[in-house]
């Protein structure tokens, strides 16, 4: 293809236990996932309306990498997921059709610019400043489906400097993978290399400069990294 300028390159995730990368297509993100997480937002869950928005793929960083503390915020938070790899796509999908497009896990950190998410929530505006800017998708290597061990036990966490701030288990997810992905299928057609945010659990707080951060998928992915 002769294009007038150079083409971006693809956003990729190193694959463990092989040399070859998982390509990014795009992010999706479910909010007020975990009951807990939406109670200290001063929010509400709505079963019937799960509520999801999406980041940029260029959004994402690679595990052990340094991440620049954004412009525009004085409030910078973090909120550790399960990230889920999708392997197919599909439109309008069944839950179990929609089990089936896993391809493999991880887990991240959806970085959100608190103040400016106030903000728009105070005017009715959409989130996008506060979830989708640059360097907000830190995602560790991800873990084929076949070679992860994930069920409603499995346990989500983050520390901070070591001190714990986040923990919770994927049973307390409100919508669980399947339903996540099938709702998501109603709004956009879903295909290969797609990952999806799956919630965070109570405990958000806000990071800085120098903060060191360490995530777990406890069994199947881990993510370091420096807030600079």
């Amino acid at each position: 293809m002769n294009y007038i300028i150079d083409a971006p390159a693809t956003p990729s995730l190193p694959v463990i236990g092989s040399d070859r990368r998982f390509p990014i297509r795009r992010v999706f993100c479910i909010g007020r996932n975990y009951a807990e997480h939406a109670r200290e937002m001063g929010a509400t869950v709505d079963k019937s309306a799960p509520m999801f928005f999406c980041k940029p793929a260029d959004a994402v960083v690679g595990d052990g990498a340094d991440v620049p503390y954004p412009q525009a915020t004085a409030d910078l938070h973090h909120e550790v997921e399960m990230v889920v790899a999708l392997g197919a796509g599909g439109r309008d999908l069944s839950p179990e059709q929609a089990a089936a497009l896993v391809w493999g896990y991880g887990v991240g950190l959806d970085l959100t610019r608190r103040d400016l998410q106030a903000q728009a929530k105070a005017k009715g505006h959409p989130w996008d400043v506060a979830k989708g800017f640059d360097h907000s998708a830190p995602v560790s290597a991800l873990r084929p489906a076949s070679a992860a061990a994930v069920d409603a036990q499995t346990v989500l966490r983050l520390s901070v400097n070591g001190e714990l701030r986040q923990q919770g288990t994927l049973g307390e997810m409100v919508h669980d993978v399947p339903h996540i992905l099938a709702a998501l299928s109603t709004l956009f057609e879903l295909k290969a290399g797609d990952l999806v945010f799956t919630g965070t659990p109570a405990g958000v707080a806000a990071l800085q400069r120098g903060d060191r951060f360490h995530a777990e998928l406890v069994g199947v992915a881990e993510l370091h990294g420096r807030i600079v």
